[in-house]
């Protein structure tokens, strides 16, 4: 498909052929957690990313257990093909892309466009909850390979380990903190990490939230100086987005060396003790 690395991408119409495929889970997992209430692909299963996906007393993941109790429990074995999308052209759709990859789990695939392109080409929908008995998931230990933690973050700075804030420029240049009406979720201090390549995550994606062709993605990330050869780690505000551009050169573009930072700007903004750099 245009050229991608690896298979991981599928169509809406190949969900649609699929729907009834009993070795296929789908998930939709949202930034807006009550749109899966209101209208999901039939059959889909529902992730609140802040209250199912993340540790509710310090701001980490779930542990190996917990992520393999939590699929269990709604149906998922280490043995389905996960196919995952949401809204936002796929923010947390890709993050939990990213996340099951971590965990060892590599049957998964990525929906080629978000929920509202499917609403838009008139396919089925439903607001009922689909039961599956329980299943056997097991994580696997956590691929370091794929996740930076701040201390690399930190050792990366003035080395050759290409740094991409992927951040809207308002928030890169150091003018917001957050985006309009995440304020709340901002830090203390505004900027970038020193070094960083700005390259905002929409850039990766056309009007109906599809993927550019990958000599279309190629060419924005080489034109950045992010496809040179070197290491990559990739940030946002709280690790979503930043997965989406993991997505984008891990998956799409085969550049093997790509971490997400999933601790991203709500972390590093509000260290003490690290660099930061501003534009305005």
């Amino acid at each position: 498909m245009s050229g991608y690395s690896r298979d991981v991408l599928v169509d809406t119409q190949w969900v649609e052929d699929h729907l009834d495929d009993p070795s296929i889970r789908i998930v939709e997992v949202d930034e807006n957690p009550a749109l899966y209430a209101e209208a999901h692909i039939p059959g889909a299963i529902g992730f609140d990313w802040r209250k199912d996906l993340q540790d509710q007393v310090k701001r980490d993941f779930l542990d190996p257990e917990e992520f393999g109790a939590l699929f269990g429990s709604r149906g998922i074995s280490n043995d389905h093909l996960v196919v995952l999308y949401g809204d936002r052209n796929n923010w947390f759709a890709a993050y939990t892309y990213w996340y099951l990859k971590y965990y060892g789990h590599d049957n998964v695939k990525l929906v080629n466009g978000p929920r509202e392109k499917w609403i838009s080409e008139g396919r089925a929908t439903t607001a009922e909850t689909p039961r599956h008995p329980a299943e056997d998931f097991r994580a696997e230990p956590g691929d370091e390979a794929i996740r930076a933690k701040r201390d690399e973050v930190f050792a990366a700075l003035g080395v050759s380990t290409k740094l991409v804030d992927v951040r809207s420029p308002q928030e890169f240049s150091g003018e917001l903190i957050a985006m309009a009406g995440y304020e709340q979720e901002g830090a203390q201090r505004a900027g970038h990490i020193p070094g960083a390549a700005s390259v905002p995550w929409a850039q990766a994606v056309k009007e109906d939230g599809t993927f550019k062709s990958a000599d279309e993605l190629r060419e924005l990330y080489s034109g950045k100086g992010v496809l040179n050869g070197n290491d990559i780690i990739a940030y946002c505000r709280i690790g979503e987005r930043s997965a989406h551009t993991w997505f984008v050169l891990h998956e799409l573009l085969g550049h093997d060396q790509v971490k997400n930072y999933d601790g991203s700007w709500t972390e590093w903004g509000n260290l003490v003790n690290v660099p930061i750099e501003k534009d305005v």
